[in-house]
């Protein structure tokens, strides 16, 4: 049984940076798709950024282009979300999530899509 924990979420300032980790504890980190959604007050929860199953190519939704990456370390079986320039509307919970199953682009599939989830790290881009 897959298990993932979030940590680093925090309140930052506009403009700011800010790091998250994942840990995952069970298979190992490249069996399977992996990578971060989040949901902001009121929306629904989305995918952001994620970790292909079929190649590793990362991939990100458009409102983050350029301003978050995200890294894998196999070794500690933990992944990352580096976010930079943050905006107001990146405040949002943000969950680890993984999926079983060969896939592009988790973030490309409806959250119901999702095998696992982490337990949540709030985000909050305020001044």
């Amino acid at each position: 049984q897959l298990q993932l924990v979030e940590s680093g979420g925090g309140l930052v300032q506009p403009g700011g940076s800010l790091s998250l980790s994942c840990a995952a504890s069970g298979p190992a980190l490249n069996f399977y798709a992996i990578g971060w959604f989040r949901q902001a007050p009121g929306k629904e929860r989305e995918g952001v950024s994620c970790i292909s199953s079929v190649d590793g190519t990362t991939h990100y939704t458009d409102s983050v282009k350029g301003r978050f990456t995200i890294s894998r370390d196999n070794a500690k079986d933990t992944i990352y979300l580096q976010m930079n320039s943050l905006k107001p509307d990146d405040t949002a919970v943000y969950y680890c999530a993984a999926k079983f199953e060969v896939v592009q682009d988790m973030c490309a599939m409806t959250p119901s899509a999702v095998d696992a989830w982490g337990q949540g790290t709030l985000v909050t881009v305020s001044s």
